[in-house]
């Protein structure tokens, strides 16, 4: 059966994204979509209700998350599509990243503010909804701020042609591996987050191996796929064209089922508008499936 697809969207819960549960819904069936999945980050506090909106509107909502993990001395991340998100399993993963983020944030903040930002925690958890944000909202949080558009050292993220981009951008420069405000990733390990994943109904996905952070090689992929990894999210706004190729092939090799995700959020990544990715269609959502043994 055919339909377009995305089944990696994210929604205000996720900390970092703009837009309601109810106006992703909208969006998708204004757009004549038929499945949509929010995959937040660490969190399905979207649901059940995201799903009973999708139902009234006539568009299937797949329970997802997108866990933040750790592999190889990298940041991956994982989607679980089918996710029960009810499941103590799941429950078990949030609770540990959700502290891990926590601190990560605290951390973060303490040494922007030691480089003369004006920033504080209560500023950042108001800002994203109480949910520990991920660090490109930290950076837009700060940039938001009036009071630090006159640091020197900020001048060029506000400069007309950077200022869309600015929080990537102030990412790189400071919170990346070796940059001042860089602090140790305190995620789960990968390869324990797929152990644990069929008690959580989930499929595991990877999502966008080619992004900067995540460089997934094939030898990467090959072990993940003997620890359970059922799919590979080969259409995502991360990737270029050669990378679009690279993966849909190396897929193909290692039998995972390709999807589609476009990693929407709204004003944080204003360079990916819901539903301009043209590849996602329900026979991912059936392929996957088909893996994990399940049924719609």
């Amino acid at each position: 059966m055919s339909g377009r697809v995305d089944l990696h969207v994210h929604s205000n819960k996720s900390g970092d994204g703009d837009f309601p549960p109810a106006e992703l819904v909208g969006f998708a069936k204004d757009l004549g979509m038929r499945a949509i999945s929010i995959a937040d980050h660490d969190t399905v506090a979207a649901y059940p209700e995201a799903v009973e909106l999708g139902r009234r509107a006539g568009v299937e909502v797949i329970p997802g998350i997108e866990l933040t993990t750790l592999f190889g001395g990298r940041e991956f991340h994982l989607l679980l599509p089918f996710v029960d998100w009810t499941s103590p399993a799941l429950a078990a993963i949030v609770e540990r990243q959700a502290a891990g983020r926590l601190t990560e944030t605290s951390e973060r903040v303490e040494r922007l503010r030691a480089l003369g930002f004006a920033l504080t925690m209560d500023e950042v958890m108001a800002r994203s909804q109480g949910a520990p944000p991920l660090g490109v909202k930290i950076a837009q949080i700060l940039l938001d701020k009036p009071e630090n558009e006159g640091h020197p050292g900020l001048e060029s993220y506000y400069r007309p042609e950077n200022r869309p981009y600015g929080p990537y951008l102030f990412y790189g420069d400071f919170f990346a591996e070796g940059k001042p405000a860089y602090v140790t990733k305190k995620f789960a390990a990968l390869t324990d987050v797929l152990d644990a994943a069929p008690a959580t109904g989930g499929a595991p996905v990877l999502a966008h191996p080619g992004a900067y952070f995540q460089r997934t090689t094939a030898e990467d992929a090959r072990e993940l796929k003997e620890r359970g990894l059922l799919g590979m999210e080969v259409f995502t706004s991360y990737h270029t064209p050669e990378q679009t190729a690279f993966y849909r092939d190396l897929a193909g090799e290692l039998d995972l089922v390709a999807t589609a995700g476009s990693d929407f959020h709204g004003r944080i990544k204003p360079h990916v508008a819901f539903g301009a990715l043209p590849h996602g269609d329900y026979a991912m959502v059936e392929a996957l499936l088909a893996r994990k043994g399940g049924s719609a």
